[in-house]
């Protein structure tokens, strides 16, 4: 596993460009997938150090079924839900008992993407 290889898994391609070019800057690796079962795969055979994962993709709960899937196999590697819907999600959900370790609102701050990324890895 890279220390700074991270996994990003969303529908949007934008939001891929725009994460992984703000992940770059910082020459952190990035892998993309643009959907939970992609995002399994590279997970697999990537080994990233952490993962950052959307909620809503092709199914309105894609992200938590791929945290569960994640958790099942990896209990270590940071995971972290990106949502447009962050706000709402924290008064209504706990975001750990689905599996993250925290929780990204889109559009994403890069200070805040960076800061929390290194802080999960202890960079």
């Amino acid at each position: 596993m890279s220390d700074k290889k991270i996994l990003v898994i969303d529908d949007d391609p934008d939001i891929l460009e725009s994460i992984t070019t703000i992940l770059r800057s910082e020459n952190f690796t990035v892998i993309t997938a643009y959907d939970g079962e992609e995002g399994l795969e590279k997970f697999r055979s990537e080994k990233p150090a952490l993962v950052i994962c959307d909620m809503m993709m092709e199914r309105v709960d894609a992200g938590s079924k791929v945290a569960e899937a994640i958790r099942k196999e990896d209990k270590e590697t940071p995971l972290y839900l990106l949502s447009s819907i962050g706000d709402a999600t924290y008064s209504t959900v706990e975001v750990g008992k689905l599996g993250f370790n925290g929780a990204l609102q889109k559009p994403v701050d890069p200070k805040v993407l960076i800061s929390e990324i290194k802080k999960a890895l202890k960079l």
